[in-house]
C-alpha cells in the first residue's frame, strides 16, 4: 500500500516515520525548504518508545505529485487545510483513502465537498510532539494512538487493508466501528481545554485554584457536551468523568497546545476548535455563552497578529 504523509511535521513526521521505519511505503509531501532539511539532515524521532533515524525518507513537493496513493494521511493543522487539498488533489486517485488527523469535525464537511464521500475516512490521534529547532521530532509524553475506521462504521475490505498497514507499526493503532463519536468525545475536550486555558492564560491547575475558574471549566464542557447532544453525539458519562478530572486536577500544569502557539505568538486553530463549536450551538443561547467570549477573546489575538 503506497502512503502519502501530507507534511512532516510533528504528528506526520511522528506517524508516517514510524510507519517507515517500519517498512511501510510512506513518502511525505512538503515544501521545498522541509525537503531540503530531510534529504540533508534525515528525519529523527526522539521518543519513550525509541529513537528513530531516517536519512532522507522519501518525500515529494506538490509540483511533482503526479500519480495518486492508496492512502493518505493528512496531519495539517486546520488554518492550512484548504492548502493542503490543493496541493494533494493529484494523489487522490478513484481508490484513495483520506485518513484525516485533524481535531475538530469540519475538515469531514471540506474534505467530502473537494474529494467526495467515498474517499473520506475518520480519524483521529492522541500526541504530544513538537518539531526542535533542527526539524527532529520530539515526542513530550507517553501516548501516540491513531484511532481510524469507516465513518458508517463498517468492516470493509479497505479498511482491513489499512488496518494491517497501521497496526505493528510503532504506535498504538486502533480500528473504531464509531470513530464518529471518538472524534466528538476528544472535540469536546479538547474544546473545553483550549477554551478555559487560553481565555485564563494559564495551565489548569492555577485555573481551579482562583475563585471561580473549576466552575468556569466545568461550565465550559458543559456547553461543548449539549452542542455534542445536539448533533446526536453525546459523549457517555464515562468520557465525561474523566473530562471532568482532567479539567478540575489541583496543581495540573496541564495547558492546551492552542495556549502555547498563542503565547509564542503562532496561528492557532480558533476558527476550527472553538468557532466550529459555537456555530453547531443552539443560536438562542450561543450568543451569551461562555464560547462565545472564549472564541471572541481568540479572535482578539489574530487581530492583533494581522495588524
Amino acid at each position: 500500500m503506497r502512503i502519502l504523509v501530507i507534511g512532516a511535521g510533528a504528528t506526520g513526521g511522528y506517524f508516517g516515520g514510524r510507519l517507515l521505519r517500519h517498512g511501510r511505503d510512506v513518502t511525505f509531501l512538503v515544501r521545498e525548504r522541509r525537503a531540503a532539511q530531510l534529504a540533508q539532515h534525515g528525519l529523527a524521532i526522539h521518543s519513550f518508545a525509541g529513537d528513530v533515524n531516517l536519512p532522507a525518507p522519501p518525500t515529494v513537493v506538490a509540483a511533482a505529485l503526479r500519480e495518486p496513493y492508496d492512502l493518505i494521511l493528512l496531519s495539517c493543522k486546520a488554518y492550512g487545510l484548504e492548502q493542503a487539498m490543493a496541493d494533494m488533489a493529484p494523489a487522490v486517485g478513484p481508490d484513495t483513502a483520506i485518513l484525516p488527523l485533524l481535531n475538530g469535525m469540519r475538515q469531514l464537511d471540506l474534505l467530502e465537498a473537494r474529494f467526495g464521500a467515498q474517499h473520506v475516512l475518520g480519524g483521529q490521534c492522541v500526541i504530544a510532539a513538537t518539531l526542535d529547532g533542527d526539524g527532529a521530532v520530539q515526542h513530550l509524553n507517553q501516548t501516540h494512538g491513531l484511532t481510524f475506521g469507516e465513518r458508517d462504521g463498517s468492516a470493509s475490505e479497505r479498511m482491513q487493508r489499512i488496518t494491517s498497514e497501521l497496526s505493528d507499526a510503532g504506535f498504538d493503532a486502533r480500528l473504531s466501528q464509531h470513530v464518529l463519536q471518538d472524534m466528538w468525545d476528544k472535540w469536546v475536550f479538547l474544546a473545553s481545554l483550549a477554551g478555559i486555558t487560553c481565555l485564563m492564560r494559564g495551565p489548569v491547575g492555577d485555573i481551579v485554584a482562583a475563585p471561580g475558574g473549576a466552575a468556569a471549566a466545568l461550565a465550559l464542557l458543559e456547553e461543548c457536551r449539549a452542542v455534542a447532544e445536539r448533533a446526536g453525539h453525546a459523549p457517555g458519562e464515562a468520557t465525561l468523568q474523566r473530562a471532568r478530572g482532567i479539567l478540575t486536577e489541583a496543581g495540573s500544569s496541564l495547558t492546551a497546545s492552542m495556549l502555547r502557539d498563542l503565547q509564542h505568538g503562532h496561528a492557532i486553530e480558533a476558527d476550527h476548535v472553538i468557532g466550529d463549536m459555537l456555530a453547531r450551538a443552539d443560536s438562542q443561547h450561543a450568543a451569551s455563552s461562555l464560547l462565545a467570549v472564549v472564541y471572541a477573546n481568540l479572535k482578539v489575538y489574530e487581530a492583533g497578529m494581522a495588524a
